[in-house]
């Protein structure tokens, strides 16, 4: 099990274009994919984006059961997904509060596409096309933003509705926090 250190808000990584992955099923990317995942976990995180742990590639993964940061959210899919692609299925446009891994102890209300076609591939290089609504659809944004350099409070548009998670929801485990 190897856990990644994750960048936090203000780290110039984070704010870059990712590189597209150009070689699929090779043991550097399946070592990569296993970190992220082992690095979510620990984190108790919905998903991570590879920029997140400092690798500038265009590789998201995500997906759970159940999440303790988000214990009203069904379940996700566990999916890897490189070089998505993501298509609104709609203009219609949900607003829902988002924390992530890179701002710990923050959450805000952000608006996003309430549905949404992606697509991609996995490590093997299988191609993945699904349609996603809901927090689904929310965590595959909220991710393959990371990959263009977008964070989260760069989406907000009411920052009267942004604050530190203790404060806006007491009753969430300060130590699962952001």
């Amino acid at each position: 099990m190897t856990v990644r250190e994750i960048l936090k808000m203000g780290d110039p990584r984070l704010l870059r274009v990712a590189e597209p992955v150009t070689h699929f099923d090779t043991p550097e990317l399946h070592a990569l994919i296993a970190d992220m995942f082992d690095t979510m976990y620990a984190a108790n995180g919905a998903g991570l984006a590879a920029p997140q742990i400092g690798v500038n590639l265009r590789v998201v993964i995500y997906g759970f059961k159940q999440n303790v940061r988000y214990p009203d959210a069904p379940p996700v899919p566990e999916t890897v997904l490189i070089n998505p692609r993501l298509q609104p299925l709609s203009a219609a446009r949900d607003e829902a509060w988002e924390g992530c891994l890179s701002v710990p102890g923050m959450r805000g209300v952000v608006p996003r596409f309430s549905a949404l076609h992606y697509e991609g591939f996995d490590q093997y290089g299988k191609t993945i096309s699904r349609d996603a609504d809901g927090f689904h659809a929310r965590v595959v944004q909220h991710e393959c933003d990371h990959l263009d350099g977008i964070l989260y409070p760069m989406r907000i548009e009411d920052y009267s509705k942004f604050g530190f998670t203790e404060v806006l929801f007491p009753e969430l485990d300060p130590d699962d926090d952001d």
